[in-house]
């Protein structure tokens, strides 16, 4: 008996023993989240650490917040009225208060409520409010009114829900900010972005009319608001900053709506603060909004990404201040309980008669409606004029031969993947692999694979290594990627097999197509992808960097090629790859931007991608799903699926889309791929691009791409 468990044991070694020139894999435990929380971790440390590397500029501001450095022709505003409903809200006696609006540029306008001094206009003020404030309750406009100041106050989207959705779709319980932002930030804007252009706007009619001080006086997102526009706009003499100042290194644990790509890599409020340098910023401690998150009043009402506002203590305020400070000795900077008087004092004014009762309201609602629904049409006319954008990028690249885009194709790739996916810095670590025999099937072994990328970060999947393979003979590999909440160990092993049809009779998404792989001799890797689990803060914390979730799952597959050319059975000329879903968003973002990929097949993904994320016309769209990860910021101007397939030439690429596949509709598919094929045929390499359409659900056919493997791989 003792012989036995000893020969067992034996056995059991040696059947877990790791590949040849690689380290025993000791991982336990669940290593998708693992390595989502390896990433994450990694995030906050990087978060941690931006404040040492930032290189603040007015031009970098603009483009991550949308607002483009040009003016329209600067207009007073109009009054708003209508029979029987006169624009003339109030009159004090020392000021007046008028419904208006004014415009912004491309249709864009403001509304809200102009403040008119009795006397000599001594200085002009923007008064922003918080967004769940109207212009009507904001006190200090009525402050400066009463002290003779002109103040006009815009109304912001606010954080309700009403009219978040399409009513003949789906309404989601998305915040109005977060149901603009998602179509925006497709095309490179932002909801700030937009309210500063308000704002800036209206100091543009300000600068027209006889000089007097200009300032901006902002509480909650109209205190960010007033951040950016005094960074950006030195004609601002004073600006009030209340209820948002402090560490914005919390930024991913904010709603959604404020998420900028890049702004923790070269801005904090502290040097947002520092780069006004033409005025003075008041740092008020006021508390800021206390917003519990998305309502879930109505539980058909949902989508909408989690988090909540909570004020900053008053330490973490008065610390980002200080480090405002160092940053900047020279600037006006001031921090106080109530910065009401030395604002006054600022725009030479002095506290005059008592500002009065509120203003009433009038209309709240339908100002809202109005101006939320202008912003999405905006929006959405971005997105349609997106494809003009992408087309006058790529026009250098129509009727190019092979030659030509080879001189050009780096330019569209460096952009994509430094631009909207980011890039991670190169870690020079180890590869450090680690294997372990855990699976055997019909004539292959597989081997669970574990290596370093960054530092807190690491690549897992595994590896199905056909049997017979002969001594310095060389096979193809082909790279499998599962899709959302999937794992390699999806993609092997299913029972129940046809053997006379050779077909699956339990239907799976994926085919079983690591075993059908191997089964005809290829070596196959099974990467898992960080997409899995509790995932969707990732590009929370990374988009504030400059960086996406596809930085780590690019970075990933480098340094799993380094180490797959390696290894004596890989003909390192002949890696493919195939991804279903959220892999086929693998296959359009990986392989074209890494050279040693021989060819890629797209599954189950391939789309009119910047309608499908932004649309609300279609049920399928992202805009009301809780899928908010989904954007990448400025996607629409520089590549939809069609251009970064093309990236992929000359090398093959293939679409593979069943006819009942919910993720979007066949008309677009094939509206999309038709460039694709079109820009291979004129480089004269038509054969090496290919689409099959199958009668069937989101699955891998196997079909038509095991004859695309063939064609191009071999076996």
């Amino acid at each position: 008996m003792r012989t036995l468990i000893l020969i067992l044991a034996v056995v059991a070694t040696l059947a877990a023993a790791p590949l040849r020139g690689t380290r025993p894999l000791e991982l336990s435990g669940d290593p998708a989240e693992k390595m989502v929380n390896g990433i994450i971790g990694y995030l906050r440390r990087a978060t941690a650490d931006s404040k040492s590397a930032r290189n603040p500029s007015a031009e970098r501001l603009r483009y991550i917040l949308g607002v483009e450095d040009k003016h329209g022709e600067p207009r007073a505003p109009r009054l708003l009225a209508r029979v029987g409903t006169p624009a003339l809200l109030v009159d004090r006696g020392t000021y007046r208060v008028y419904a208006v609006q004014w415009d912004v540029s491309d249709g864009i306008t403001a509304e809200g409520l102009l403040f008119e001094p009795a006397g000599r206009i001594r200085a002009r003020v923007v008064a922003i409010p918080d967004a769940d404030q109207l212009p009507e309750e904001l006190e200090v406009s009525r402050v400066l009114a009463a002290s003779g100041c002109q103040v006009l106050s815009p109304a912001l989207i606010s954080r309700k829900d009403t009219w978040s959705g399409n009513p003949k779709i789906r309404m989601t319980n998305q915040p109005h900010r977060e149901f603009l932002y998602r179509m925006a930030f497709e095309v490179g804007k932002t909801p700030w972005g937009y309210e500063t252009r308000k704002v800036l706007a209206a100091v543009d009619w300000f600068a027209t009319e006889p000089k007097t001080p200009i300032g901006v006086w902002g509480y909650g997102e109209g205190g960010a608001v007033a951040l950016f526009a005094a960074a950006l706009d030195k004609r601002i003499d004073a600006a009030v900053i209340s209820g948002y100042f402090g560490p914005r290194e919390t930024l991913a644990t904010q709603p959604l709506y404020r998420n900028m790509f890049g702004l923790l890599k070269d801005f904090g409020d502290a040097e947002l603060a520092a780069m006004a340098k033409a005025g003075t910023i008041f740092i008020e401690r006021k508390p800021g909004p206390n917003w519990p998150g998305p309502s879930t009043a109505d539980p058909s009402r949902r989508g909408a990404a989690p988090d909540g506002l909570s004020p900053y203590t008053e330490a973490q305020v008065d610390a980002e201040f200080r480090r405002a400070q160092s940053l900047h000795p020279q600037a006006r900077l001031v921090i106080a309980a109530d910065a009401t008087n030395g604002f006054l004092e600022a725009v030479g004014l002095h506290p005059g008669a008592p500002p009065g009762m509120p203003v009433p309201v009038r209309e709240a609602d339908q100002r809202q409606h109005r101006q939320f629904n202008e912003l999405c049409d905006y929006s959405q006319a971005l997105v349609r004029k997106s494809f003009f954008v992408r087309q006058a990028l790529w026009a250098k690249a129509n009727q190019v031969n092979e030659q030509q885009w080879a001189q050009m194709s780096d330019k569209f790739r460096t952009q994509l993947w430094n631009e909207v996916i980011g890039r991670l810095p190169e870690s020079g670590m180890p590869l450090n692999v680690r294997t372990r025999k855990s699976y055997q099937g019909p004539g292959w072994d597989g081997y669970e694979v574990q290596y370093d990328v960054t530092p807190g970060v690491f690549g897992y999947g595994v590896l199905l290594m056909p049997r017979g393979i002969a001594p310095g003979e060389r096979r193809p590999v082909v790279v499998v990627q599962h899709g959302l909440d999937g794992r390699p160990q999806h993609l092997f092993g299913l029972p129940a097999v046809d053997k006379e049809n050779g077909v699956y009779t339990n239907f799976h998404y994926y085919g079983n197509a690591g075993d059908v792989l191997a089964g005809r001799g290829y070596i196959v890797y099974l990467p898992q992808n960080p997409y899995i689990g509790n995932f969707r803060p990732i590009n929370r914390w990374a988009n504030p960097l400059g960086l996406s979730m596809f930085s780590f799952i690019l970075a990933q597959h480098q340094r799993l090629l380094d180490w797959l050319v390696t290894l004596p059975a890989v003909d390192a000329s002949k890696i493919g790859f195939y991804g279903l879903s959220y892999g086929g968003k693998t296959a359009l973002r990986v392989p074209p931007l890494l050279a040693r990929y021989a060819l890629s097949i797209c599954s189950g993904d391939f789309n009119e991608w910047i309608s499908k994320v932004t649309t609300t016309d279609f049920g399928f769209s992202y805009m009301f799903t809780h899928e908010w990860e989904i954007d990448e910021f400025n996607l629409g101007s520089i590549a939809n699926h069609a251009e970064m397939a093309k990236m992929m030439a000359p090398r093959p690429f293939m679409v593979e889309r069943g006819h009942r596949d919910g993720v979007g509709i066949d008309e677009w598919v094939a509206a999309e791929y038709a460039p694709v094929k079109r820009f291979y045929d004129e480089m004269g390499l038509g054969g090496r691009t290919g689409f099959e359409y199958f009668n069937g659900p989101h699955m891998m056919h196997l079909q038509g791409t095991l004859e695309f493997l063939r064609e191009h791989l071999g076996r």
